[in-house]
């Protein structure tokens, strides 16, 4: 989910990408649809999320769906690269941000906040296998970038992510200890991750 910059356009931070081309408009009908099972997978779960489920959302037959949705495995496709242009967007909008924080803290607290408030969707996203065969081309890339950007070294990066991505899963599960300070655990990697930075 880390992506190396390919090119320098202007408007762009050193080392950001530019944001891939969103597909083409959707139709009123499958907007519906994406929108209908959005809400089932946020307030229900992913094992909530079926064809007859989402149907059922829309007072519809379940066979009316494959007109539009070739099976379960189509729909979450939509969502995850829903779910990964948010994220692009609100990650690569704090890397523009200003204030006393460093553009890596930004990004972990920004990232941090946006996946808790949508914790099915993100599981969604970075968890299983990934068929990036469906995703628009570049999407992955663009959505990981900011890592990059504020480490400016790949492996580094991706430890970086591992961390963020680590720490919020295990905070969704609710696995660590009670009484744990994640506010401390979570700064304390921002001021390792700065230092391996420098």
């Amino acid at each position: 989910m880390v992506a190396e910059p390919q090119a320098s356009e202007a408007g762009l931070l050193p080392g950001e990408v530019e944001r891939p081309e969103q597909p083409p408009a959707r139709s009123p009908r499958v907007a519906e649809i994406v929108e209908a099972a959005r809400h089932i997978l946020e307030d229900e779960g992913a094992g909530a999320l079926t064809m007859r489920r989402l149907a059922e959302g829309l007072y519809i037959q379940a066979p009316s769906l494959y007109k539009h949705f070739s099976g379960k495995a189509d729909v979450e496709s939509v969502l995850i690269a829903d779910a990964l242009f948010d994220i692009g967007d609100v990650t690569h909008a704090v890397l523009h941000g200003t204030g006393p924080e460093t553009a890596l803290r930004r990004l972990l607290d920004v990232y941090h906040s946006y996946c808790l408030s949508h914790p099915n969707l993100y599981r969604l996203a970075t968890s299983g296998h990934l068929d990036r065969v469906r995703l628009p081309e570049g999407l992955e890339e663009w959505a990981g970038n900011p890592w990059f950007v504020v480490t400016g070294e790949p492996a580094l990066a991706q430890a970086l992510w591992s961390f963020a991505h680590g720490m919020l899963i295990l905070e969704l599960d609710q696995r660590y200890p009670p009484g744990s300070d994640l506010t401390s655990t979570w700064q304390a990697g921002a001021t390792a991750f700065e230092l391996a930075a420098r």
